[in-house]
Parts: C-alpha cells; structure tokens; sequence
C-alpha cells in the first residue's frame, strides 16, 4: 500500500480547493481573518535578534529553539546549527551539517527538521534523510550521528538514557543517548493517507506515551520497548478522505495519573494512565501541541480559534474566534499570558482568563510557523526566514 503525508495546516486557510477527489463540493475557499485591533496594554520589547542560516522558507517544518543553562540552540532547514547567549543573542558556536560535495559543488542541504532537544551535553536533532545527530554543546561536533527508520520530523525525546524518536512511516524508535545505537523499534502503524507531521512522545514513569497516524495513543515501555496499551481517540469518518483523517500529531500531556492526548478530526481525550481507558472526550480537533496548567486546557484548534477548557470533562471556558486561519503557532504561556505567532509575523498575547487581547506585535515580515519557547524570563521564537527572536514583556 502506497502511504501518502498530506501538507494540510497552513494549506485551507490560503488556497483554493477545487477539482480535487480529497475535497467535497465544487469550491471552497477559507478566508483568512483580518488582523484585529488592539489596544495595547504594554509594549512587548525585542530584547534582541539574530540569524540563524536560511530558516525553514515555505517548507514545513517543526524547527524551533531549545535553551539550556543560559545558551540558545537554533538550527535552519539545510543544516546550520547555532549556539548563542541567551543573555544577548552573542554568538557561542555555529556548524553545517550539510553533506560537503565538493570544491565547485553545492552542499547538500541537511534537511533538519525535528526540532532541537538538549538534555546533558549533547543538542539532538532529527533530519528529513532519516538522520539523527547528538552534538556537543560545547563546539557543536558531532558525537554521534544515527540513521532512523524514517523521516525524523518531530523532537527528539530524552528520558532515562534514552532518545525516542517518531518517524513519519509510523515507527517509535529508542537509540541509546551515549551512543545513538537502537535500542528497539515499534511500529505503530500508519494509515493511506496521514498529514505531515508526528507526536512527539511524552515520558512518565517509565513509559513513553505517543500518538499515531491511526487514531491511537500508544504506551510503550522504554527500557524494552514493549506496548503496555492503546487506545483510540479518532475514528476515521466523514465523506471525504480530508474529513476521515485521524492523525494525532500533538504531544501528549501527562498530568498526574492522566493522559490528554488530542487529534486532528477527533477529540480531546482524557486518558487513565496506568491503563489507557477514556475518562472522558471532547469533540475538538488540533495539530499543535497545547498545554495542561492546573485546572486549565489551552490549545490551539484546527481552524485557528484559540480555547480554554477544563481538566474535568473538556468544558469550553472561553473562545477568542477573531484569528480564524491566521496560521497560527501552537500556544505557550508566558508572563501570565497567552502567546501565540500568526503566518503574517504577529505575536498576539491574549488574557488567560477570558481569551481578550491584551497586546499585539508585528515581529517578522517572513511568518511565523512553530511554537514560542519561554526560558529563563524571555520568550524565543524563529521565524521562517530563520531570524532568531528574544522578546521580554
């Protein structure tokens, strides 16, 4: 059987659909939401910027920054890779993982896409060629480089001496964090036809918790690699290949004893931990990562409205609806608000308790496509166009 990823977030809210067997009816046209006014309540600030190679351009990619003991890692989609001070955006070191060619020839672009992690000393980082690279964060050498079993386009996962990494053909694989040796390999099966883009595991007591192209959450332990349950959370129905999707791309959040784990055309599911069963279920459907703080849900949905919800039963308790197909960044908190980035480059910073816009940014003419990341007291995001961004409030 022939698998097919389809670029899906992103293409609705600018492009005609029409005379495609994916789609139904004769035209349909998603309008992206004018940009709202709003009155500032305070003047978000650029504490500073830099350039990190060429960015990701119009390709989709989930590469975002990662910070650890002061220092920034960002990488662009053809292999540069660059360490700088959070403090000031000063550089510490920067590398090229593209394959050198020759003296008269090109590089080979890398295609990294996965995202950074860094855990101890390495910054791991997965590629579109099925790579896995750990680099010293002291130089940024290679210490060790893995091929994968697959496209690796979501973040690598450290926990227990591990590196958990999903493919895009629907494979969980544990390498060893010293050496980058596979560990174990589970196939979690993958549909016809699925989006771009994989969850990346989450980890808690010993298991890894993923979502799959199928609908499923998987628990898999990570000392063997053995599944300890599934559970389906999206069941493929609708007319049209787009409406029977049933992806989970999101990483799952685990809080306490519970698993919330979300779908594409499916639901926000509460998931008992220890054995996978569904506490309860909330129709709504998202590709972003969201998060669980307290009682709180809040995520970004399929359409671009933001919404909070809470732990018990998934009840709606707000929704800001002016940012529809604005291409909007998964959210993050900072600062006691809601941050989330829009394709035409704005920062909006919405208020936790009822969803009103409390500031607006304009920060990048490129776009902005992948989450914010918040340490130490900033807020970092990257652009597509590969500019590196502190912002403080």
């Amino acid at each position: 059987m022939q698998l097919r990823k389809l670029l899906l977030p992103g293409l609705l809210s600018v492009t005609l659909l029409s005379g495609c067997s994916l789609f139904s009816g004769e035209e349909d046209v998603v309008k992206m939401s004018p940009l709202p006014t709003v009155e500032n309540q305070f003047e978000p600030q650029t504490n500073w910027s830099t350039s990190v190679g060429d960015g990701i351009g119009d390709f989709y990619s989930n590469l975002h920054p990662a910070v650890q003991d002061g220092i920034a890692y960002a990488a662009d989609r053809h292999g540069k890779v660059k360490a700088v001070n959070l403090s000031d955006g000063t550089e510490v070191w920067s590398v090229d993982l593209a394959e050198k060619t020759g003296f008269f020839s090109a590089n080979r672009p890398a295609l990294l896409s996965g995202g950074l992690s860094v855990s101890g000393g390495h910054v791991y980082i997965g590629s579109e060629k099925a790579q896995v690279y750990a680099l010293n964060i002291a130089d940024g050498g290679i210490a060790w480089q893995t091929k994968v079993a697959g496209e690796a386009i979501s973040r690598p996962v450290i926990a227990d001496g591990t590196v958990l990494i999903h493919t895009s053909n629907g494979i969980l694989q544990a390498l060893n964090e010293s050496d980058g040796a596979v560990k174990w390999t589970v196939n979690l099966d993958i549909p016809a036809l699925s989006l771009r883009g994989e969850s990346a595991p989450a980890t808690a007591f010993g298991a890894a918790i993923v979502g799959g192209d199928n609908g499923r959450v998987s628990a898999v332990l990570m000392e063997q690699g053995q599944m300890i349950w599934q559970q389906r959370i999206s069941q493929a129905t609708g007319a049209t290949e787009i409406d029977r999707l049933s992806d989970v791309d999101t990483t799952p959040v685990v809080a306490g004893n519970v698993v919330y784990a979300l779908a594409y055309n499916g639901n926000l599911t509460a998931l008992d931990l220890r054995s996978g069963q569904v506490m309860w279920k909330r129709e709504i459907g998202s590709v972003h990562d969201f998060i669980v703080d307290g009682n709180r849900i809040y995520l970004v949905d399929q359409n671009d409205r933001v919404v909070a919800l809470n732990t018990e039963g998934g009840v709606t308790l707000w929704t800001q609806s002016d940012l529809l197909h604005r291409n909007l960044t998964a959210p993050v908190l900072y600062n006691g608000n809601l941050v989330v980035g829009d394709g035409e480059g704005y920062l909006h910073w919405l208020n936790t308790a009822d969803g009103r816009f409390v500031a607006q940014q304009k920060l990048d003419s490129s776009g902005l496509r992948t989450e914010p990341v918040v340490a130490e007291g900033k807020l970092l995001i990257q652009a597509k166009d590969g500019t590196l961004y502190a912002i403080t409030r």
